[in-house]
């Protein structure tokens, strides 16, 4: 008898396809074998195959096949909204507030957060068992689109969602946080009964985007402390962000460390935030060390470098590797105009423009900015004004809150105070920096009824006015010599809205007391400031005397004044005046031996005029212009017809 024939060996196992990218529900076990042929789907034909034999067999009317079939649709790449739209309105049963959550997400991943909204109307209208998932996605859609996102608080609170879903309350922080509603985000922050890493970095990452720092970092320490978590990638950048716009290098070793001691992977964005920060918080040294470990660097990498070399005003450094960039985009461009321009150095920074255009490079709100502040710097004003019709009349530039109030600062310090007044008054968003301008601005320009006027305007709208704004209004109270608005106002900034007079402050008082003649007050308040008088304090003091020959407290003044800079020729000439003034010749020679033993020469006046876009200095006695000949020649015969009309006064200097 022949011997059995052997069991046949098993067949290998075939392995399981991989899940497509659209099937994110990993714990999902299927069965049937159409169903399961579904779940591995990364085809749309095949997809259309899959769905005719369900028909067929009458699975496509029934919501957990119809449900899959909608999910591919939604979520494969490319989704295909109009087929998931169909299969929608085909389930007999009806959508459940799954199937409508998942088209919810298919609408905003193809950038149409509207459709997802009126598809969670219908939830609610339909009285569906929305889960956490709905409410998020409703408010990621609200976000997108700019929709009131406080219809969808009030849902999920009364669905009871709030303090009890991490998943609903991080996407309600992360919505208030990106409006900058900072104070609403921070509430919902504390109402949640549990809280992930993904809470803290929200709020941590929302208080550093909205120029809040110290807060940040109050929240990035509790959340450290009372183990919120250790920090992830996320958080230690709105960190680092913190940190470097308080400045303080301790802190930002403390953000480096966290860095080391988390683990976490080093990505480009971390190392950059790094790099930024220790720029910004004044080491070079450590910045540098960063960024040449990177093994890769991308445009900010350059940047974020270029700008810690310019915020240390090392411009020569900044240069060099700003050329050293391989593809210059325009923010790099404008941090070299912004690194010259903020270090007083403006044709510079209109070199570097004009290269920039001259590269291509279409400039953006922030190299505007820059720009216009080197034409305030300059006086400009035709520049100025061509940098509005090229790039915010032709709308190729949006004329945002902080290039609003650029041109404003650039129009007013170049003498059109009309043009920056009507671009104020234009402009539907004002900050306190833009009523700061205008106010400055008319007082800048003597208009001192114009400036308080504005002033009472800008309390009465519930902006609180800060440091800069009372400079504004003590310097228009001095321009009139408006004694008692000023002493009202001086007062006011303490005892109502709690701002420290600074030495900016005593010295617009000293000039409107000094102006007046009550120079013995104004003494009294040079003599009275708690940290002293500096040297704008003590100058306007002593010009006050010149004005009106008070020997005794100029001398005080001037001694003042060579003890902070023994060098300043206008101490010396200010003395000179109101001893001539007396007719003490004694003194007056007195002061010329001090000076020339000191070697200190009087500083000569210098002028400038601006010719076909070319700006030419001029100093008194100057030759060394190329046609210095000719110039005088004009200048001779101009004095000559002025002084045969009568208009040529004999003045002499005593200096």
């Amino acid at each position: 008898m022949p011997p059995p024939p052997p069991f046949p060996s098993p067949l290998p196992l075939a392995p399981r396809p991989p899940r497509p990218g659209w099937n994110t529900n990993r714990n999902l076990v299927v069965t049937h074998p159409l169903l399961s042929l579904l779940e591995s789907c990364a085809s749309f034909r095949r997809l259309l195959q899959l769905q005719a034999l369900l028909t067929v067999s009458g699975l496509a009317a029934h919501r957990f096949p119809a449900s899959r079939l909608l999910a591919f649709c939604a979520l494969s790449d490319p989704p295909r909204l109009a087929h998931a739209a169909a299969v929608l309105a085909q389930c007999a049963e009806g959508p459940n507030a799954y199937m409508l959550a998942t088209m919810m997400r298919g609408f905003l991943r193809a950038g149409k957060p509207a459709h997802a909204l009126a598809l969670f109307r219908r939830v609610l209208r339909d009285r569906l068992p929305a889960d956490a998932r709905t409410i998020v996605f409703a408010v990621k859609a609200a976000t997108t689109s700019s929709s009131p996102a406080e219809a969808i608080h009030c849902v999920a609170f009364k669905r009871g969602f709030i303090g009890q879903s991490v998943l609903v309350g991080n996407a309600l922080v992360h919505m208030y946080a990106s409006s900058m509603s900072l104070p609403d985000a921070r509430k919902l922050f504390d109402e949640m009964a549990d809280r992930d890493v993904v809470s803290w970095t929200t709020l941590v990452d929302g208080y550093a985007r909205g120029g809040l720092p110290d807060e940040a970092w109050r929240v990035f320490c509790r959340m450290v402390v009372a183990g919120g978590g250790w920090p992830n990638e996320v958080t230690l950048v709105a960190a680092a962000s913190a940190a470097g716009q308080i400045g303080l290098l301790g802190l930002g070793r403390m953000v480096h460390q966290c860095v080391v001691e988390s683990g976490v992977r080093m990505s480009v964005n971390l190392e950059n935030a790094l790099v930024d920060m220790f720029g910004k918080c004044g080491c070079v040294a450590s910045a540098k060390e960063i960024f040449d470990g990177m093994p890769i660097k991308d445009v900010y990498s350059w940047t974020s470098m270029v700008s810690a070399y310019a915020k240390c005003g090392d411009l020569e450094n900044a240069g060099k590797l700003f050329k050293e960039i391989p593809n210059r985009n325009a923010v790099s461009w404008s941090c070299m105009v912004a690194a010259y321009s903020q270090a007083n150095l403006p044709e510079e920074a209109m070199r570097i423009f004009n290269d920039m255009i001259a590269a291509g490079v279409e400039p953006i709100d922030a190299t505007l900015v820059s720009v216009l502040s080197a034409c305030a710097q300059l006086g400009c004003l035709d520049v100025g004004r061509c940098l509005y019709d090229a790039y915010i009349v032709s709308h190729k530039v949006e004329l945002t809150v902080n290039l609003s109030n650029a041109f404003i600062d650039m129009f007013a310090k170049c003498g059109d105070v009309g043009a920056a007044s009507r671009l104020f008054r234009n402009m539907e968003d004002k900050n306190v920096v833009s009523w700061n301008t205008m106010i400055v601005a008319h007082a800048l320009h003597g208009q001192s009824e114009e400036a308080l006027h504005l002033f009472q305007k800008f309390k009465a709208i519930g902006i609180f006015p800060d440091e800069i704004t009372y400079i504004g209004v003590l310097s228009a109270c001095s321009h009139s010599g408006l004694v008692s608005e000023g002493r009202y106002h001086f007062k006011e900034m303490k005892i109502v809205y709690g701002i420290e007079p600074r030495a900016e402050h005593y010295a617009c008082m000293i000039d409107l007391l000094g102006k007046v003649g009550l120079l013995e007050e104004a003494f009294e308040v040079a003599r009275s400031m708690p940290v002293g008088a500096d040297e704008a304090g003590w100058g306007a003091l002593l010009n006050a005397c010149r004005m009106h020959g008070n020997v005794e407290i100029g001398k005080c003044a001037a001694d003042k004044l060579v003890g902070l800079d023994p060098s300043d020729s206008g101490i010396y000439v200010l003395m000179s005046q109101i001893y001539a003034s007396k007719s003490k010749w004694g003194q007056v020679k007195m002061i010329r031996t001090v000076m020339r033993d000191r070697g200190v020469k009087k500083n000569p006046g210098c002028s400038s005029i601006e010719v076909d876009g070319k700006f030419h200095e001029f100093l008194a006695a100057d030759v060394s212009h190329a046609h210095s000949e000719d110039i005088y020649a004009a200048l001779e015969n101009i004095y000559l017809h002025s002084k045969l009309e009568g208009y040529i006064s004999h003045v002499s200097c005593v200096c």
